[in-house]
């Protein structure tokens, strides 16, 4: 299974990085039909094909994603997409 981790250090307050992460899954249901369920500062999302999480804690922003077969044609344009959100939301 095709897939790929990132990381991000903030230093923004917990109020503003849970909805920047709440803005990004809503982001993923819309755009790529990834439905969200979030367990406390852990949102867990999936889709066809699609199985994803994002955490945040200890100052840093985890975010894994595993792909299935079709799903992995996406892997770059999906991981670009999700490097970019973190870089232009999260500080």
């Amino acid at each position: 299974m095709a897939g790929f981790h990132l990381s991000k250090p903030y230093t923004m307050p917990r109020e503003e990085l849970r909805a920047a992460a709440e803005r990004l899954a809503s982001r993923l249901e819309q755009q790529h039909g990834i439905k969200a369920q979030w367990q406390g500062d852990r949102v867990r999302m999936h889709g066809h094909g699609v199985e994803g999480e994002l955490s945040f804690d200890g100052g840093v922003v985890d975010v894994s994603v595993k792909l299935g077969l079709l799903a992995s044609a996406f892997q770059r344009p999906l991981k670009a997409e999700v490097q970019r959100y973190l870089d232009e939301m999260i500080s």
